[in-house]
């Protein structure tokens, strides 16, 4: 038998041959630099500059083609080089402000996704706290509340002050209690010395022989 001949036209599952393009392909090398370049384009066109700028290029224009100074006229009226100029110009300029929008549409887009992405793991992360909190009060039964930890730290003050008080009390009675042990002291040592200074002038007031009195003699008080 006869082999089929093979079918010219490739399968799905073969890749295809790179071809070579018709047109060259521009900005091969940095694919953003045109980019940069219509978004730099697009936002001075939109600036008050370029309105100023335009609209004296217009008249210089038009003036010297109205007066032919010097014989210069190459646009008279209907000045219709100026007309294609300006078409040319709108015509380059509408790609060039949708290209810089486009591009900003891109760059929001990658934002918003961020931004949902930021979003969603927030919400993750409240989730999880909200359960862990949860958690820890089904765990506790019993949750501290801002009066509760008033009154508990007023009942402390009170007992702090009440031992002060208390401390304070029990030194005034060690000092009462100090003062009175003194005086006791001292009146004691002083009924002891009493009796010494009696004895002492009853000697020295003794009668002298042949019956005469010797003369009273002070008393003198004992060293200490």
């Amino acid at each position: 038998m006869a082999e089929k001949p093979l079918s010219k036209r490739a399968g799905l599952d073969t890749p295809r041959e790179q071809r070579s393009r018709f047109l060259p392909k521009v900005g091969s090398g940095n694919p953003d630099a045109f980019g940069v370049f219509a978004e730099r384009f697009a936002r001075y066109m939109g600036t008050a500059n370029f309105l100023m700028y335009m609209t004296i290029f217009v008249i210089v224009w038009v003036a010297l083609n109205v007066v032919g100074l010097f014989g210069l006229s190459w646009d008279p009226y209907p000045f219709i080089l100026l007309n294609l100029f300006f078409s040319t110009q709108a015509s380059y300029a509408a790609p060039l402000i949708l290209l810089a929008q486009n591009r900003q549409d891109d760059r929001d887009r990658v934002q918003i996704e961020q931004d949902r992405a930021q979003n969603e793991r927030n919400l993750a992360d409240t989730e999880y706290l909200t359960r862990e909190v949860a958690a820890l009060r089904i765990a506790i039964r019993d949750v501290a509340t801002r009066d509760f930890i008033r009154s508990e730290l007023r009942t402390l003050l009170d007992d702090l002050q009440a031992n002060d008080v208390a401390e304070s009390d029990d030194a005034s009675s060690e000092k009462a209690e100090k003062k009175k042990g003194s005086r006791d002291s001292k009146a004691s040592s002083r009924q002891n010395d009493a009796p010494k200074t009696q004895a002492l002038v009853k000697v020295k007031t003794s009668q002298l022989p042949g019956g005469r009195t010797a003369p009273p003699v002070p008393p003198t008080t004992p060293d200490r």
